[in-house]
Formats: structure tokens, C-alpha cells, sequence
């Protein structure tokens, strides 16, 4: 993300400190007509300064306080207290560097004996000032730490195009994975039973053409394999772990999944035989997500796993329902995406998804699907 820029930022810096530097030398002539030759002198020292006060900061504000003493000057060390409040980060050295512009401004010059009026006036005077200096010095951290949002603000985009990045590509990884169940699954399998069946054809084949019509069969078959478990190895290594590829759980590993849940879980009812392989890979899934968020977030619950199925036929589902938890819960790492996977898993079904907590403080969760999803 491009950080828009003011117009003012795009001026060359060394633009800015001439004109700061030509502004200071006019506040100084407005008050040196009667100055002597020391006095003449810091200003013109002090005016110097200025062009490097971004490079000397605190520095070129100390030379400004002798001409804030000797004449009567804002400019230059309004500029340097500004830039040294830019810079630094240090509040306390701020604080001290406007206390001491304030003595610098309010003590007369040259020194001589303050009447009781006098010294009123110049404690009013020196709290004015003081009140004036902190001016710059809020102007100063303003800036900085509007340059400091704007940096943090090139981080977290930068962060984000990270954390998409890695999102496409563990979009990409899965959909390898998923290619190479597929591939191991199903093509491999079918294309195994036409190696056997050509592989019988040939055996029992009594006319030569048809028997090396048959060979020819086994033997692309054979080579087929081959590749295929060649583009599986590839696939599997780019983009999943070698479980990856063993066989989707069904509805025949509720059971199994349940009393190895680590809770006091219980499986109620049954679903239909017509059930799709792919509804049974989801209903699966929600309950191996729901019972997963028991455990992390509902420590001491029990949970009730009920398959469902619709009066009138229409749909059938699973429902996960936990009780209260007994126990606080501790903090554990997740990515907060797994109910929100369930429900795109459930949309693409056709289905419905719903979650939410219960009436006595226990968590819900309710997957419904059509008969056929294949």
C-alpha cells in the first residue's frame, strides 16, 4: 500500500532550510537594530545553525537559547524545539528544552536588579512562554507519530500480501492434495481393474488379434499406472503430507472418532444407506471440528452426537451438542477458520450450517444436507 503523501512532503529538504533559515534571519532583524556586537553574533549563530538542524537536533536548539536570551527571537528556536520534538523521543528532554526556552525568553538581558513588579511580570512572562513552546514541541510529536502510523501502516499491508500469499498457496497445496486423493482414489483404481480385466481377456482370448488386443489393453493400462502414481508422488510432495492420500473417512469412522474424542462424547441415531460419499466426508468433518472446539474451548463438557434424518425425507444431518464448561479454558493457537470452512463445506452441498450457544451456556452445532450430493 502507497501511503498518500501531503504536497509540503515532496518539497527537497534542502528548500525547506533555506526558507527556515531566511524566515529566522527576518524574525532576527525585526529586533537588532540595537543590539551589540555579542548580541548580533548569536543570532547570526543561531541562524546558521538551523541548516543542520535535522542532523544535530538538540545541539543547533542549545545554540538558539543564548540569542533567545540576548534578543527578543521566536523563530529560530520555535524551528529547532520542532525538530528536536520530531526526533527525539525522549519526554523529559523535551519538557527541559521549553522550560529552559521559556527562562531564556523571560529573563531580561542584560542582568540587572528586578524590582517586586518586575519579577511579577517576569514569572507571568516566563509561564507564557512556557505555555507558547509547547506549541512546537506538540506539533513535533504529532508528526512523528503520524510518520510512525504511516510506517506501521506499510507493515501490516506488507504482512497482509504475506498472509495472502501463504493463504494461496495453502489454496493451491490442498487442491493438489485433493487432486491426488482423487487420483488415488478413483482413477487409479479404475484403471487397475481394466490392467486386470485385460490381463483375464488375454489369458482366456483364443484368437491371436483379440489376445494382443487384449495385451495392448494391459500394457497402456500398466504404463498409465505408472505415470499416474509418478503425477501422484509429485502432487502429494507439493502439496500435502503423505497421509493425504489414505482413504476419506466415511460414516463408518463416526464411532471410531467419537470414543477417540478424548470427552465424555455419546453417538446417537443413524442415517440413511443412500447417504453420498462426499455428505459422509462432511458430516464427519463437522464432528470432528465441533468435538475439537470442545476440547479446546469447553474444558469438562460432555457432548452428544446426534444423526438425524427429515420426516418428510428432504434432508438428514448431524447435530454436536456440548454442555457447559467445568473448567477454565486455556488460550491455545487456532486459526478461527473451521466453522467458517464447515459452512462453505455445507454450502457447497446445498445444505445449511448453523451454530451458536445454547439456553444452559453449552455451544451448538447443526449440519443439514440433501439426500444426493454427488
Amino acid at each position: 500500500m502507497t501511503v498518500p503523501r501531503a504536497w509540503w512532503t515532496r518539497i527537497p529538504d534542502p528548500v525547506i532550510d533555506a526558507m527556515v533559515v531566511a524566515v529566522a534571519v527576518g524574525d532576527v532583524l525585526l529586533s537588532v537594530e540595537e543590539a551589540g556586537p555579542v548580541s548580533q553574533a548569536m543570532a547570526a549563530l543561531a541562524c546558521a545553525a538551523l541548516a543542520v538542524r535535522r542532523r544535530f537536533p538538540l545541539p543547533v536548539f542549545l545554540l538558539t537559547l543564548p540569542a533567545s536570551l540576548m534578543l527578543d527571537i521566536v523563530f529560530a528556536p520555535f524551528a529547532a524545539l520542532f525538530t528536536l520534538a520530531e526526533r527525539s523521543r525522549n519526554r523529559r528532554l523535551l519538557v527541559v528544552c521549553a522550560v529552559l526556552f521559556a527562562l531564556a525568553s523571560a529573563l531580561p538581558w542584560p542582568p540587572n536588579d528586578l524590582t517586586s513588579h518586575d519579577r511579577t511580570w517576569t514569572l507571568v512572562y516566563f509561564f507564557y512562554t512556557l505555555a507558547t513552546a509547547a506549541a512546537p514541541v506538540l506539533l513535533g510529536q504529532l508528526v512523528q507519530a503520524r510518520r510512525d502510523l504511516a510506517r506501521r501502516l506499510v507493515e501490516i499491508e506488507e504482512a497482509r500480501e504475506h498472509e495472502r500469499l501463504l493463504h494461496s498457496q495453502a489454496v493451491l497445496a490442498r487442491e493438489r492434495a485433493q487432486l491426488a486423493r482423487e487420483m488415488h482414489d478413483v482413477v487409479s483404481h479404475q484403471v487397475s481393474l481394466i490392467a486386470v480385466q485385460a490381463g483375464a481377456l488375454q489369458v482366456a482370448a483364443t484368437d491371436p488379434d483379440f489376445r494382443e488386443g487384449a495385451r495392448t489393453i494391459r500394457s497402456l493400462s500398466v504404463d498409465t499406472l505408472d505415470e499416474l502414481r509418478h503425477m501422484v508422488t509429485l502432487l502429494r510432495a507439493s502439496g500435502g503430507r503423505a497421509t493425504e492420500l489414505t482413504p476419506q473417512p466415511t460414516l463408518a469412522d463416526l464411532h471410531k472418532l467419537v470414543t477417540t474424542s478424548g470427552i465424555d462424547a455419546a453417538l446417537t441415531g443413524e442415517l440413511p444407506p443412500e447417504v453420498s460419499t462426499t455428505a459422509q466426508r462432511a458430516v464427519y468433518r463437522t464432528v470432528q471440528e465441533a468435538l475439537t472446539n470442545v476440547r479446546k474451548h469447553a474444558p469438562g463438557a460432555s457432548a452428544t452426537v446426534r444423526l438425524w434424518r427429515a420426516d418428510d425425507g428432504t434432508a438428514f444431518g448431524v447435530t454436536v451438542t456440548n454442555t457447559p464448561p467445568t473448567r477454565p479454558s486455556l488460550p491455545l493457537p487456532g486459526a478461527h477458520q473451521g466453522l467458517i470452512g464447515l459452512r462453505e463445506r455445507a454450502e457447497l452441498l446445498g445444505g445449511t450450517f448453523e451454530s451458536g450457544p445454547t439456553a444452559d451456556g453449552g455451544y451448538e452445532v447443526t449440519l443439514g444436507v440433501p439426500p444426493r450430493t454427488d
